[in-house]
């Protein structure tokens, strides 16, 4: 069964975050009010991508069940509930009548800050272009949520890894033309700016596969933007590709 049925248009009550793919203003939290109207050609996977979220957590937030089928005019809605208040140990009111004795305070040493965790991927990465290396990815709040490879017009771009097509469009703001591929439960990974398409929603990938030609869609040259997500937030790529010779 098709990820969407492409039926309808489409209006925004929430409007998308502002994607500048070039460290400008970039969301790294995901949206946690509002809502979104599907509009034709949009996959549950492609609004999740758009507004942050884990594309299993919106779906039980809507009560959609697997494949994740949605439909034009379908309302998704983004909802934040309120962390539950610490529970407080009461007070004794028992009396005593021996007198309080005075805390004693030792000094304590200030922890170190902890190191970033490493991130562990049970999907086998591939480099999914060839070319130079000219952005990288950035943790910060507003930087790129991926990495950038520069080339030719027509170059090939491949799959990172085996798995699912899932969105294929120009629906998500400065991206330009868009696959994003499912690996597994936890993984998704997004090809942005591509010249041609080669590939369809739903269609099995294998890593290596040439998807796409490299473009300048949505953007200023001739460059892949390659994004990986786990459980929809993004991860830097470049710890978990091979290492080039």
């Amino acid at each position: 069964m098709a990820m969407a049925l492409l039926l309808g248009g489409c209006a925004v009550s929430n409007p998308p975050p502002v994607v500048d793919l070039y460290g400008k203003s970039s969301r790294s939290q995901p949206v946690t009010s509002g809502s979104h109207k599907v509009a034709r050609g949009e996959t549950l996977y492609s609004i999740a991508w758009r507004y942050g979220w884990d594309y299993k957590s919106l779906a039980r937030a809507n009560g959609i069940k697997a494949p994740y089928t949605i439909y034009p005019g379908q309302v998704i809605r983004f909802s934040s509930r309120a962390a539950p208040a610490p529970k407080t140990r009461p007070r004794s009111t028992a009396s005593s009548s021996k007198p309080a004795a005075k805390p004693v305070v030792k000094p304590v040493a200030k922890p170190a800050p902890p190191a970033a965790p490493k991130v562990v991927s049970n999907v086998r990465w591939r480099w999914p272009a060839d070319g130079e290396l000219v952005q990288r990815f950035s943790s910060a709040g507003s930087g790129p949520r991926g990495i950038a490879i520069a080339g030719r017009r027509g170059a090939s771009v491949v799959a990172a890894a085996d798995g699912t097509v899932v969105y294929k469009g120009v629906g998500l703001t400065g991206y330009g033309k868009l696959l994003i591929i499912k690996h597994n439960d936890r993984w998704l990974s997004a090809y942005a700016h591509n010249d041609n398409l080669l590939v369809k929603e739903g269609e099995q990938v294998k890593s290596g596969q040439k998807i796409a030609t490299m473009g300048s869609s949505g953007t200023f040259r001739t460059q892949l933007h390659f994004e990986i997500r786990r459980d929809g937030q993004p991860v830097d790529p470049l710890p978990l590709l091979p290492k080039k010779p």
